[in-house]
C-alpha cells in the first residue's frame, strides 16, 4: 500500500525515537543541501528531515525545492536542533511532485493577505491559513456535537427556493431560460411558467421559515448550510456566498433562545481554546504584531487569546434597544460627536453603535432586545407595547453583531397582520401559516453567521480570510 505515512503531527507530538517511518508532504524549505523542513498540513510545525551527504545525486537534490512534494521513509531520531524533540534521518527519499522554484508564487518569505487572496488556491499551505482553516474545520464539527448531544435534528433546507426569507430582495435568481429570447407575458414580464420551476425561483437567503415547519414536529432543529445575498457591497464584512447555523425551537420563549444562544457561543469558543489551541497561539502572536502597525489609539484592548477567554469568563449582559439607545445618546463619544452615524430612537443600530456598547460601555459581550418591529422582519413576535418586538442581537467585541434571532408571531391574526402591512404575499406563504393554523405553539430561533464566528475565533478581520473561496462583487475566481 503506497500510503502508510504517519502524520507530522503526531510525529511531532511524541519523544518515541528509534523506529522506521515513512512520512509525507511539501517541501517548506531545504538549507545546505541537508535540511529539509517538511509539513502536511496537518501542523504549522515542520519536520526537520536531514538528508546525510551521499545519499541522493545531484540532480535529485536540485529537485527539493519550496512547493515541492516529498515521500520520505527514515529512523526518528533525537533532534539537536531547537523547537522539536525529534527529527527523521532519511533512508529512502522520492520526490512525488516537483515545484519551479522561479514560479512558485510561495516563496519562503512574508506575503501580504491581499496578495494571498489572489493566489487563494494555494494560501492554503501557508501557517496563517493552515491555522484558520483548522480552527473552522473544529467549529463546523463542534456546531454538530452541540445540537446533536441535545438531541436536535439537523434538517437540511433547500438551497433553491421561491421564498424571500428576509423580505430584502437581495436575491440571486436561479433559472434555465435563455438570456437571448426571454419568453414574455403580455405586459412584458418574464414568463416563469416556461421556466424550470414554473415560478421565479432564487438561491436561498435563509433556511429559517422552512426550519420552523421542521421545529414543529421535531421540537427542535438546526440547519448548517450555505446562504446567499446579491447584496453589491465590497466590504471587508460581507460576503455573497456565506454559513449560516439556524436553530429553530418549539416551546422557547425570546429568555429561552437567548439562553441557548450564549451557551452555544461559549461552546464554540471552548472547543476551539480545547482542540486548536497551538493555531490560536499563533494567530494571536499573529495579530500582536499586526497591531502595532496601527497608530495607538486604534489598537484592540484585547489580544486574541484574552478576547476569547473575555467572552468565556463574562456573563452575557442584557439590556432592551431602549436602554441602548439612552446609553449612546448619554455617552462622551455622542456628545463629541466620534459616531459617524446619526443615533435616536428607531434606527438600526450600526456596527460602530454595538462596537461602543460592548468594548467601551460594559466591556463584556452584550446581548440587546425589544427591538422596535419597523426594522425588524415580519415573523417575529409583537411585544405588548405594540411599537417593538421579541428580537435580540448577541453582540460581541470586535466584531459587533454575531447572532440575530427572535421569539417568532405564533398568533396566526398578529402574523397575518404584519405580513399585511410589510406586502408579504399571504397565498405565497399559506403552508408556512399553516404552522399557526394547526396546533400553534411558542417558539423562537436565531441566526449565527458562521463564517463571523470563525472571524472572532481567529482574530481575522476580512471576512473574505475565513471562507476558502470567497464570493464578492466582480470575484467569482476558482
Amino acid at each position: 500500500m503506497f500510503n502508510k505515512r504517519v502524520k507530522v503531527k503526531d510525529l511531532l507530538s511524541s519523544a518515541e525515537t528509534g523506529h522506521e517511518v515513512t512520512v509525507m508532504g511539501w517541501v517548506r524549505t531545504f538549507r545546505n543541501n541537508q535540511f529539509i523542513a517538511l509539513n502536511d498540513g496537518s501542523t504549522n510545525n515542520n519536520l526537520q528531515v536531514v538528508v546525510e551527504l551521499g545519499l541522493l545525486n545531484e540532480a535529485t537534490l536540485k529537485r527539493i525545492t519550496t512547493g515541492a512534494s516529498l515521500k520520505v521513509t527514515g529512523q526518528v531520531v533525537p533532534s539537536l536542533g531547537k523547537g522539536q524533540k525529534v527529527e527523521v534521518k532519511a533512508t529512502a527519499l522520492e520526490i512525488l511532485g516537483d515545484s519551479d522554484a522561479d514560479k512558485y508564487p510561495l516563496q519562503p518569505k512574508k506575503h501580504s493577505l491581499e496578495f494571498l487572496r489572489e493566489i487563494a488556491h494555494l494560501r492554503f499551505r501557508t501557517n496563517t491559513f493552515g491555522s484558520v482553516f483548522r480552527i473552522r474545520h473544529s467549529l463546523a464539527f463542534a456546531v454538530h456535537k452541540f445540537f446533536n448531544d441535545k438531541g436536535f435534528v439537523y434538517l437540511h433546507t433547500p438551497i433553491i427556493t421561491s421564498s424571500d426569507a428576509e423580505g430584502a430582495g437581495e436575491m440571486f435568481r436561479v433559472t434555465t431560460l435563455p438570456f437571448e429570447d426571454t419568453p414574455r407575458n403580455e405586459d412584458g414580464t418574464v414568463n416563469f411558467k416556461e421556466d424550470f420551476f414554473g415560478k421565479s425561483a432564487n438561491l436561498t437567503v435563509s433556511g429559517q421559515l422552512e426550519g420552523e415547519l421542521g421545529a414543529m414536529a421535531f421540537s427542535e432543529i438546526y440547519t448548517f448550510g450555505p446562504t446567499f445575498r446579491a447584496e453589491n457591497s465590497n466590504t471587508t464584512r460581507h460576503l455573497a456566498e456565506f454559513w449560516m447555523i439556524e436553530p429553530e425551537m418549539a416551546f422557547y420563549d425570546i429568555e429561552d433562545n437567548m439562553n441557548l444562544a450564549e451557551e452555544f457561543i461559549r461552546y464554540l469558543i471552548q472547543y476551539a481554546l480545547d482542540n486548536n489551541r497551538e493555531d490560536i497561539e499563533f494567530l494571536d502572536q499573529r495579530l500582536t504584531e499586526e497591531e502595532k502597525q496601527k497608530p495607538q489609539n486604534e489598537r484592540s484592548e484585547l489580544g486574541l487569546l484574552q478576547k476569547l477567554e473575555f467572552v468565556l469568563n463574562n456573563n452575557f449582559e442584557r439590556i432592551t434597544y431602549t436602554q441602548a439607545i439612552d446609553i449612546l445618546l448619554e455617552s462622551p463619544h455622542y456628545k463629541k460627536k466620534k459616531f459617524k452615524y446619526d443615533v435616536k430612537w428607531g434606527i438600526d443600530l450600526q456596527s460602530e453603535h454595538e462596537r461602543y456598547l460592548v468594548e467601551k460601555h460594559f466591556k463584556k459581550p452584550v446581548i440587546v432586545t425589544g427591538y422596535p418591529k419597523d426594522i425588524k422582519s415580519f415573523y417575529m413576535r409583537l411585544n405588548e407595547d405594540g411599537k417593538t418586538v421579541a428580537a435580540m442581537d448577541i453582540l460581541a467585541p470586535g466584531i459587533g453583531e454575531i447572532v440575530g434571532g427572535s421569539q417568532r408571531e405564533e398568533r396566526l391574526e398578529n402574523l397575518e397582520k404584519r405580513m399585511a402591512e410589510m406586502h408579504i404575499p399571504v397565498e405565497e406563504m399559506s403552508y408556512y401559516l399553516d404552522t399557526r393554523r394547526f396546533g400553534t405553539v411558542p417558539h423562537a430561533g436565531f441566526g449565527l453567521g458562521f463564517e463571523r464566528m470563525v472571524q472572532f475565533v481567529t482574530g481575522m478581520t476580512n471576512i473574505r480570510d475565513v471562507i476558502p473561496f470567497a464570493r464578492t462583487p466582480k470575484n467569482c475566481e476558482f
